[in-house]
């Protein structure tokens, strides 16, 4: 730490009073070692401003609620330590690419409608098992990376093409898709993923990777973009074989 006393500039906005601009308020307070932003905007809320608005729960990086752009950069502010900026001015801003409801609280509706759209659960054609479902490590590890998305939306918030386009369904619903789709124990068609074979779909990725970046769980929903996108060209590939083979 640089220093013990901070500056912590939170751009502040409500919704409600449309007539006022956005601004930054500054407040000033000390930071023992250790701690955190997100325990930080709790004492700023309990001791200074009451009026401050910002979503949490967890404070330990599981439900993604305290996403935000801290200093320029979009994490998870339970996980981020004061200490490792060389600045003693902390600047915090909402996530991008949603409407602002008040200060750092953003109106996630588009985010979780675009994450309804691909049917985030296993669907099953067959009859119920009387067992469960074995899955085999190998089929499990095919999925492991998608499954470590904790739906925080730092993806969403750092997407270039959902900053011109709000009708893309984002890196987090493709990247879920596409776990949904490895599952061994998943039987949607391939049918169900043509829904998403179009420019607000799988192929409206830029691929400039900024979701990696931000995305605080190591989920890579770039790649699962493209793997979408190579089973999308092999169904095609064998439903035109099918075709010439008649």
């Amino acid at each position: 730490m640089i220093s013990d006393t901070y500056t912590f500039k939170i751009l502040r906005y409500d919704a409600k009073e449309p007539e006022k601009e956005p601004y930054f308020a500054s407040y000033k307070i000390k930071v023992i070692p250790g701690l955190t932003v997100l325990a930080m905007l709790l004492r700023i809320r309990d001791e200074i401003d009451g009026t401050l608005s910002f979503r949490s729960s967890c404070r330990s990086a599981i439900c993604g609620s305290c996403a935000m752009v801290i200093n320029g950069k979009i994490d998870l502010a339970c996980r981020t330590q004061v200490a490792i900026f060389e600045t003693d001015t902390i600047i915090l801003e909402p996530l991008p690419n949603f409407e602002v409801i008040k200060d750092l609280v953003v109106d996630m509706t588009p985010f979780w409608q675009m994450y309804e759209k691909i049917q985030p659960y296993l669907i099953r054609k067959s009859s119920e098992p009387e067992k469960e479902i074995h899955q085999s490590q190998k089929d499990r590890k095919k999925i492991d990376q998608f499954v470590n998305c904790i739906l925080c939306a730092c993806c969403y918030g750092a997407c270039p093409v959902l900053n011109r386009d709000g009708n893309y369904a984002g890196p987090a619903a493709m990247a879920k898709l596409q776990r949904f789709s490895l599952d061994s124990r998943d039987e949607r068609s391939a049918e169900s993923l043509e829904a998403f074979n179009s420019e607000d779909g799988v192929w409206g990725c830029d691929t400039v990777f900024r979701c990696i970046e931000a995305c605080p769980k190591d989920v890579r929903p770039t790649d699962g973009i493209v793997g979408l996108r190579k089973t999308l060209l092999k169904n095609k590939a064998k439903e035109i074989w099918r075709a010439v083979k008649k």
